[in-house]
């Protein structure tokens, strides 16, 4: 599934300019170093981390997406220095859980 499906279906907000790109799962975690070492190239990224460290992870591991979760507010600062690598920062109202949820439906694992 393409990048620009998902932000349409699950009601995504970008902060950041999208580049379209081919999903090839969902990793969660609100620990950098976890997803440093765990996440996959392609993965959709759900945490509620919002501070300008995200971005050096995202783009160290090719994430596809970072979608910040419930809510959250993202600032200014890290969606100037994502747009600058290329990292597509989204926003859900939904909790991690929830978003989960509704990808596992939709056969997005």
């Amino acid at each position: 599934m393409k990048l620009q499906e998902i932000i349409n279906k699950f009601e995504l907000k970008a902060l950041t300019h999208v580049e379209d790109r081919e999903i090839t799962g969902v990793y969660i975690s609100d620990m950098l170093s976890d997803v440093m070492s765990s996440a996959q190239a392609g993965n959709l990224w759900l945490t509620i981390q919002t501070h300008k460290n995200i971005v050096s992870a995202a783009n160290l591991i090719d994430i596809s997406a970072v979608i910040v979760t419930n809510g959250k507010q993202v600032l200014g600062d890290t969606i100037e220095l994502a747009n600058r690598f290329h990292v597509v920062i989204l926003t859900s109202p939904l909790s991690n859980f929830e978003l989960a949820t509704k990808f596992i439906q939709a056969g997005i694992k």
